[in-house]
Protein backbone atom coordinates (compact mmCIF):
# COMPACT_ATOMS: atom_id res chain seq x y z
CA UNK A 1 0.00 0.00 0.00
CA UNK A 2 3.13 2.29 0.89
CA UNK A 3 4.51 1.75 -2.25
CA UNK A 4 1.43 2.43 -4.12
CA UNK A 5 1.19 6.00 -2.49
CA UNK A 6 4.52 6.71 -3.13
CA UNK A 7 4.29 5.63 -6.95
CA UNK A 8 1.24 7.75 -7.20
CA UNK A 9 2.19 10.73 -5.76
CA UNK A 10 5.77 10.50 -8.33
CA UNK A 11 3.38 10.30 -11.12
CA UNK A 12 1.41 13.17 -9.80
CA UNK A 13 4.69 15.25 -9.47
CA UNK A 14 5.92 14.11 -12.81
CA UNK A 15 2.56 15.23 -14.59
CA UNK A 16 2.29 18.22 -12.90
CA UNK A 17 5.93 18.83 -13.46
CA UNK A 18 5.12 18.56 -17.53
CA UNK A 19 2.21 20.52 -17.37
CA UNK A 20 4.61 23.38 -16.52
CA UNK A 21 6.77 22.87 -18.81
CA UNK A 22 6.97 25.47 -21.51
CA UNK A 23 8.57 25.85 -25.01
CA UNK A 24 10.41 29.23 -24.70
CA UNK A 25 12.36 31.57 -27.12
CA UNK A 26 14.71 33.94 -26.32
CA UNK A 27 16.64 36.55 -28.47
CA UNK A 28 20.35 37.34 -27.38
CA UNK A 29 21.63 34.59 -25.92
CA UNK A 30 25.30 34.45 -25.95
CA UNK A 31 25.52 36.97 -23.05
CA UNK A 32 23.84 38.71 -19.93
CA UNK A 33 20.87 38.80 -19.09
CA UNK A 34 19.73 36.19 -22.19
CA UNK A 35 22.25 33.91 -21.38
CA UNK A 36 21.47 33.55 -17.72
CA UNK A 37 17.60 33.54 -17.95
CA UNK A 38 18.28 30.52 -20.72
CA UNK A 39 20.32 28.79 -18.34
CA UNK A 40 17.81 29.16 -15.26
CA UNK A 41 14.73 28.76 -17.25
CA UNK A 42 16.10 25.30 -18.23
CA UNK A 43 17.30 24.73 -14.29
CA UNK A 44 13.44 24.98 -14.23
CA UNK A 45 12.85 22.52 -16.80
CA UNK A 46 11.43 24.31 -19.41
CA UNK A 47 12.51 24.05 -23.27
CA UNK A 48 14.25 26.85 -24.00
CA UNK A 49 15.46 28.27 -27.81
CA UNK A 50 18.14 30.64 -27.96
CA UNK A 51 18.82 33.06 -30.48
CA UNK A 52 22.00 35.20 -31.61
CA UNK A 53 24.10 36.95 -34.08
CA UNK A 54 27.14 35.56 -32.38
CA UNK A 55 26.71 32.08 -33.20
CA UNK A 56 29.76 30.32 -32.03
CA UNK A 57 29.55 32.18 -28.17
CA UNK A 58 25.82 30.46 -28.09
CA UNK A 59 26.64 26.85 -28.91
CA UNK A 60 26.84 26.59 -25.34
CA UNK A 61 23.03 26.18 -25.05
CA UNK A 62 23.35 22.89 -26.89
CA UNK A 63 25.85 21.49 -24.28
CA UNK A 64 23.08 22.50 -21.08
CA UNK A 65 20.10 20.54 -22.50
CA UNK A 66 19.02 24.06 -24.77
CA UNK A 67 18.65 25.25 -28.50
CA UNK A 68 21.16 27.62 -29.97
CA UNK A 69 20.35 29.22 -32.88
CA UNK A 70 21.89 31.54 -35.52
CA UNK A 71 19.24 34.26 -35.45
CA UNK A 72 20.01 38.12 -36.15
CA UNK A 73 16.32 39.80 -35.65
CA UNK A 74 17.32 42.21 -38.77
CA UNK A 75 16.60 39.65 -41.00
CA UNK A 76 13.25 38.36 -41.22
CA UNK A 77 14.55 34.81 -42.45
CA UNK A 78 16.20 34.37 -39.29
CA UNK A 79 13.55 35.17 -37.31
CA UNK A 80 10.91 32.86 -39.78
CA UNK A 81 13.26 29.99 -39.51
CA UNK A 82 14.01 29.82 -35.96
CA UNK A 83 9.95 30.19 -35.00
CA UNK A 84 9.70 27.45 -38.02
CA UNK A 85 11.94 25.49 -36.56
CA UNK A 86 10.23 25.86 -32.97
CA UNK A 87 6.78 24.79 -34.28
CA UNK A 88 8.21 21.90 -36.71
CA UNK A 89 9.73 20.05 -33.11
CA UNK A 90 7.65 21.12 -30.60
CA UNK A 91 4.52 22.16 -32.03
CA UNK A 92 3.79 25.07 -30.23
CA UNK A 93 6.03 28.39 -28.87
CA UNK A 94 4.43 29.34 -25.27
CA UNK A 95 6.65 32.20 -24.38
CA UNK A 96 8.71 35.01 -26.52
CA UNK A 97 11.39 36.72 -24.57
CA UNK A 98 12.74 39.46 -26.87
CA UNK A 99 15.99 39.89 -25.16
CA UNK A 100 18.16 41.50 -28.31
CA UNK A 101 19.30 44.93 -27.98
CA UNK A 102 21.81 47.30 -28.58
CA UNK A 103 23.14 50.52 -27.18
CA UNK A 104 24.63 53.20 -29.76
CA UNK A 105 25.69 55.49 -27.01
CA UNK A 106 27.15 59.03 -28.24
CA UNK A 107 25.50 62.64 -28.13
CA UNK A 108 22.59 62.86 -30.42
CA UNK A 109 23.74 65.18 -32.28
CA UNK A 110 26.93 63.35 -33.43
CA UNK A 111 25.21 59.76 -34.07
CA UNK A 112 24.97 59.38 -37.75
CA UNK A 113 21.58 58.25 -38.98
CA UNK A 114 22.40 55.01 -40.29
CA UNK A 115 23.95 53.95 -36.63
CA UNK A 116 20.22 55.69 -35.41
CA UNK A 117 18.70 53.44 -37.85
CA UNK A 118 20.45 50.31 -36.61
CA UNK A 119 19.58 51.18 -33.25
CA UNK A 120 16.22 51.02 -33.76
CA UNK A 121 16.57 47.85 -36.06
CA UNK A 122 17.16 46.07 -33.69
CA UNK A 123 15.36 47.28 -30.25
CA UNK A 124 11.85 47.97 -31.86
CA UNK A 125 11.55 46.25 -35.65
CA UNK A 126 13.64 43.29 -34.33
CA UNK A 127 11.01 42.51 -31.93
CA UNK A 128 8.21 42.98 -34.19
CA UNK A 129 9.56 40.60 -36.24
CA UNK A 130 9.83 38.01 -34.00
CA UNK A 131 6.27 38.78 -32.61
CA UNK A 132 4.46 39.26 -36.09
CA UNK A 133 6.19 35.81 -36.19
CA UNK A 134 4.81 33.89 -33.07
CA UNK A 135 1.69 35.59 -32.77
CA UNK A 136 -0.18 33.49 -34.94
CA UNK A 137 0.93 30.40 -33.39
CA UNK A 138 0.13 31.57 -30.37
CA UNK A 139 -3.33 32.58 -31.43
CA UNK A 140 -4.10 29.08 -32.41
CA UNK A 141 -3.24 27.97 -29.45
CA UNK A 142 -5.50 29.93 -27.08
CA UNK A 143 -2.32 31.52 -25.00
CA UNK A 144 0.94 33.01 -24.87
CA UNK A 145 3.25 35.17 -22.97
CA UNK A 146 5.13 37.78 -25.02
CA UNK A 147 8.43 39.51 -22.49
CA UNK A 148 9.93 42.16 -23.92
CA UNK A 149 13.20 43.44 -22.25
CA UNK A 150 13.00 47.19 -22.11
CA UNK A 151 15.08 49.33 -19.46
CA UNK A 152 14.72 51.95 -16.79
CA UNK A 153 15.06 54.43 -19.17
CA UNK A 154 12.30 53.14 -21.30
CA UNK A 155 10.97 55.62 -18.75
CA UNK A 156 14.03 57.84 -17.75
CA UNK A 157 16.73 59.17 -20.05
CA UNK A 158 20.24 60.53 -19.42
CA UNK A 159 22.79 62.20 -21.51
CA UNK A 160 24.67 60.28 -24.53
CA UNK A 161 22.10 57.27 -25.12
CA UNK A 162 19.59 59.89 -27.24
CA UNK A 163 19.36 56.65 -29.48
CA UNK A 164 18.90 54.02 -27.19
CA UNK A 165 16.71 56.00 -24.72
CA UNK A 166 14.13 56.42 -27.49
CA UNK A 167 14.18 52.91 -28.99
CA UNK A 168 12.92 51.97 -25.13
CA UNK A 169 10.28 54.59 -24.85
CA UNK A 170 9.22 53.53 -28.00
CA UNK A 171 9.30 49.69 -27.14
CA UNK A 172 7.38 50.09 -24.06
CA UNK A 173 4.63 52.10 -25.88
CA UNK A 174 4.35 49.73 -28.61
CA UNK A 175 4.05 47.58 -26.15
CA UNK A 176 1.33 48.87 -24.03
CA UNK A 177 -0.83 48.67 -27.18
CA UNK A 178 0.28 45.12 -28.44
CA UNK A 179 -0.93 43.96 -24.29
CA UNK A 180 -4.77 45.67 -25.86
CA UNK A 181 -4.76 44.22 -29.08
CA UNK A 182 -3.38 40.17 -28.15
CA UNK A 183 -5.61 40.34 -24.92
CA UNK A 184 -8.68 38.91 -26.51
CA UNK A 185 -6.72 36.02 -27.45
CA UNK A 186 -5.52 34.93 -23.89
CA UNK A 187 -1.78 36.60 -24.49
CA UNK A 188 -0.11 38.58 -22.12
CA UNK A 189 2.51 40.93 -22.64
CA UNK A 190 5.24 41.87 -20.16
CA UNK A 191 7.63 44.71 -19.62
CA UNK A 192 10.68 44.17 -18.19
CA UNK A 193 12.52 47.40 -17.01
CA UNK A 194 16.33 45.95 -15.84
CA UNK A 195 18.50 48.98 -14.21
CA UNK A 196 22.03 48.66 -13.94
CA UNK A 197 23.31 45.33 -14.72
CA UNK A 198 26.51 43.26 -15.81
CA UNK A 199 26.38 42.99 -19.08
CA UNK A 200 28.05 43.05 -22.48
CA UNK A 201 25.97 45.37 -23.72
CA UNK A 202 28.15 48.46 -22.39
CA UNK A 203 31.19 47.40 -24.25
CA UNK A 204 29.05 47.66 -27.34
CA UNK A 205 27.76 51.32 -26.98
CA UNK A 206 31.60 51.95 -25.87
CA UNK A 207 32.62 51.26 -29.96
CA UNK A 208 30.36 54.37 -30.42
CA UNK A 209 31.83 56.58 -27.89
CA UNK A 210 35.24 55.61 -29.49
CA UNK A 211 34.18 56.45 -33.06
CA UNK A 212 32.24 60.15 -32.29
CA UNK A 213 33.74 61.47 -28.90
CA UNK A 214 36.97 62.91 -30.84
CA UNK A 215 36.25 66.80 -31.56
CA UNK A 216 32.76 66.26 -30.41
CA UNK A 217 31.50 70.01 -29.35
CA UNK A 218 29.86 67.40 -26.11
CA UNK A 219 33.01 66.78 -24.69
CA UNK A 220 31.75 67.67 -21.51
CA UNK A 221 29.50 64.84 -21.48
CA UNK A 222 31.86 62.38 -22.04
CA UNK A 223 33.81 60.74 -19.83
CA UNK A 224 38.01 59.85 -20.31
CA UNK A 225 36.50 55.92 -19.53
CA UNK A 226 33.68 55.67 -21.73
CA UNK A 227 35.28 54.35 -25.01
CA UNK A 228 36.70 51.70 -22.63
CA UNK A 229 33.12 50.04 -21.40
CA UNK A 230 31.56 49.61 -18.34
CA UNK A 231 33.72 48.76 -15.39
CA UNK A 232 30.35 47.03 -13.73
CA UNK A 233 30.95 48.44 -10.25
CA UNK A 234 27.63 48.66 -8.67
CA UNK A 235 26.21 46.94 -11.31
CA UNK A 236 24.07 43.64 -10.27
CA UNK A 237 24.29 40.16 -11.68
CA UNK A 238 21.83 38.91 -14.92
CA UNK A 239 20.37 36.42 -12.85
CA UNK A 240 18.09 39.19 -10.67
CA UNK A 241 16.74 39.60 -14.00
CA UNK A 242 16.54 35.79 -15.28
CA UNK A 243 14.28 35.53 -11.86
CA UNK A 244 11.93 37.99 -12.24
CA UNK A 245 11.13 36.79 -15.96
CA UNK A 246 10.63 33.43 -14.72
CA UNK A 247 8.00 34.96 -11.77
CA UNK A 248 6.17 36.55 -14.92
CA UNK A 249 6.38 33.12 -16.57
CA UNK A 250 4.66 31.31 -13.32
CA UNK A 251 2.24 33.96 -12.99
CA UNK A 252 -1.00 33.27 -13.81
CA UNK A 253 -2.19 37.21 -14.25
CA UNK A 254 1.17 38.57 -14.75
CA UNK A 255 1.98 42.22 -13.95
CA UNK A 256 2.46 44.51 -17.06
CA UNK A 257 5.81 45.83 -16.13
CA UNK A 258 8.59 44.42 -13.83
CA UNK A 259 11.47 46.33 -12.44
CA UNK A 260 14.87 45.05 -11.00
CA UNK A 261 18.56 45.68 -10.80
CA UNK A 262 20.64 48.21 -9.78
CA UNK A 263 19.15 51.87 -9.06
CA UNK A 264 15.99 50.28 -10.68
CA UNK A 265 13.64 51.62 -7.92
CA UNK A 266 15.50 54.90 -7.29
CA UNK A 267 15.74 55.56 -10.45
CA UNK A 268 11.69 54.92 -11.73
CA UNK A 269 10.07 56.52 -8.18
CA UNK A 270 12.31 59.47 -8.95
CA UNK A 271 11.26 59.98 -12.39
CA UNK A 272 7.59 59.40 -11.54
CA UNK A 273 7.64 62.09 -8.87
CA UNK A 274 9.86 64.93 -9.46
CA UNK A 275 9.09 67.52 -12.25
CA UNK A 276 10.96 67.43 -15.57
CA UNK A 277 13.23 70.01 -15.55
CA UNK A 278 14.47 68.69 -10.99
CA UNK A 279 14.50 65.55 -12.88
CA UNK A 280 16.72 67.09 -15.76
CA UNK A 281 19.02 68.68 -12.30
CA UNK A 282 19.37 65.20 -10.83
CA UNK A 283 20.61 63.71 -14.02
CA UNK A 284 22.90 66.27 -14.69
CA UNK A 285 24.43 66.04 -11.24
CA UNK A 286 24.85 62.41 -11.44
CA UNK A 287 26.22 62.17 -14.94
CA UNK A 288 28.66 64.59 -14.27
Amino acid sequence: MYRKIILIVLLFGAVFANSNQKVILITGTAHGIGKSTAQYLLDKGHIVYGGDILVAENLYLNEIGGVALEMDVTKQDHVDSAINQIIAEQGRIDVLVNNAGIAVGSAIEDVLMEDALYQFEVNLFGIGRTVKAALPYMRAQGGGTIINISSVLGKAYNPLYGWYVSSKHALEGWSDVLRLEVKQFGIDVVIIEPGLIKTNIGNYSARYFEKYSKNSVYADFYSPDDSEGNSFDNYSDPIVIAKVINKAIDAKNPKTRYSAGAYSWILLTMRSILPDKWFDKLILKVTG
